[in-house]
């Protein structure tokens, strides 16, 4: 009987062990089906570099509370900041991200066509929103967007049909104003927000996993590793019929779970119509060093979506990684490849019923999800940090 288990030891689950420790709770356990911690995080040694095995994962600067805590296990003087530079290729064009504010780096013609759509675009012009994601794609961003970029590249990395997707977790995107569009056009420089990660930190020496594995070493004695839960006791508490706790954190994919009990009947109907979509991260031994961190690529001829240049934030490196959804991906003899089942939680269109559901019963029975996993969030890893240090001071144990 433990005090708290956590299933999952990536970042997660790494962090709000950790932060229990700080607050002088000990008794308590971390299952993890991987040998290693990480989680999504973690890294390999590929041609002498590191190589990110889930997909690029990078430190925001922008959460101070975060990177405290971080630093804590790996020093700022141990990484490097970068201003982000990144690009989006089509087939004929190579323009700054975000694309709309970009436009101005297209050719006059291409820009003109590009501000017509954007007038005729449903959100400014009053049309009511639609409620998939597919027709709210051109809506939002206007037909020339959404064809040339919006559209191909959401297919690509979600391989889906768009009309199964909500638009809710794009509500906080702002629309895109003709009038400044027109006005970044003119000025022929970027005009608006900055995307995320704007700056960020990378690791001198190691792949970003190097962090968590430190974060690990702490726990030491609290991690059982190769233990994957496929069983779940909501009533009881009880992980796998053997370990039981009081508090139960839960930070793997809930649809991972063989069998569990002690839920409702709209609990149990309600996990499996969560969905996910799976990536591989194939390294690219032949690219030439770039001065970009990585692209886009909506081209739907290409099976990848993103290429990330190591040498551009990984020192000494070279060579690059591409991420292509498994059911794209065209395996050749001699790849070197590392494929993540769970890689993006889709947004579909019940969702947000659906995990609330999932997550309001498991708190009920003192469960609670944690992460990109357990509340079925795309979060990047500094989210999922402040996420758990603030579960962490809620919870008295």
């Amino acid at each position: 009987m433990y005090d708290v288990i956590i299933i999952g030891a990536g970042p997660a689950g790494l962090t709000f062990a950790n932060r229990l420790l700080d607050k002088g709770t000990d008794d308590l356990l971390i299952l993890e089906a991987q040998k290693e911690a990480g989680g999504l995080c973690r890294s390999a040694d590929v041609a002498g570099s590191p190589l990110d095995i889930s997909g690029g994962h990078f430190i925001d600067v922008r959460r101070p509370k975060v990177n405290e805590f971080l630093f804590r296990f790996m020093g700022e003087d141990e990484l490097n900041s970068y201003e982000r530079i990144t690009k989006i290729r089509t087939k004929d064009n190579r323009i700054g991200y975000p694309y709309e504010a970009n436009i101005w780096q297209l050719s006059v013609d291409e820009q003109v066509e590009h501000l017509k759509a954007i007038a005729a675009a449903g959100c400014n012009n009053g049309v009511p929103e639609p409620d998939n994601f597919l027709d709210w794609i051109p809506w939002k961003l206007g037909e020339k967007i959404a064809e040339d970029y919006m559209l191909p590249y959401n297919e690509k990395i979600f391989s889906t049909d768009l009309s199964t997707l909500g638009t809710y977790w794009m509500n906080k995107l702002p629309n895109v104003s003709f009038e400044d569009t027109l006005r970044a056009c003119l000025m022929k420089k970027p005009y608006g927000t900055l995307p995320g990660h704007a700056r960020f930190y990378y690791p001198k020496k190691y792949g970003s996993g190097e962090l968590w594995l430190r974060m690990a070493e702490r726990l030491k004695g609290h991690i059982e590793y190769g233990v994957p839960v496929s069983e779940l006791d909501m009533q009881s508490g009880t992980a796998n019929g053997t370990y039981r706790a009081d508090i139960i954190v839960n930070t793997a994919p809930w649809t991972a779970f063989d069998r569990i009990d002690g839920a409702s009947e709209e609990f149990l109907r309600a996990v499996p119509a969560l969905k996910h979509s799976s990536i591989v991260v194939k390294y690219l031994p032949d690219v030439e060093d770039n001065e970009v961190n990585w692209e886009y690529f909506p081209d739907r001829s290409l099976d990848y979506h993103r290429i990330l240049y190591r040498n551009t934030f990984a020192e000494g490196s070279a060579g690059a990684w591409a991420e292509i959804n498994l059911k794209r991906y065209k395996k050749s003899e001699g790849d070197t490849a590392f494929v993540t089942n769970y890689a993006y939680p889709l947004n579909t269109i019940d969702k947000p019923r659906n995990i609330s559901l999932i997550l309001d019963e498991a708190k009920r029975h003192n469960i609670y999800g944690l992460g990109r996993w357990g509340e079925w969030e795309h979060y990047n890893s500094d989210v999922v940090v402040e996420l758990a240090l603030d579960l962490a001071d809620k919870i008295d144990k």
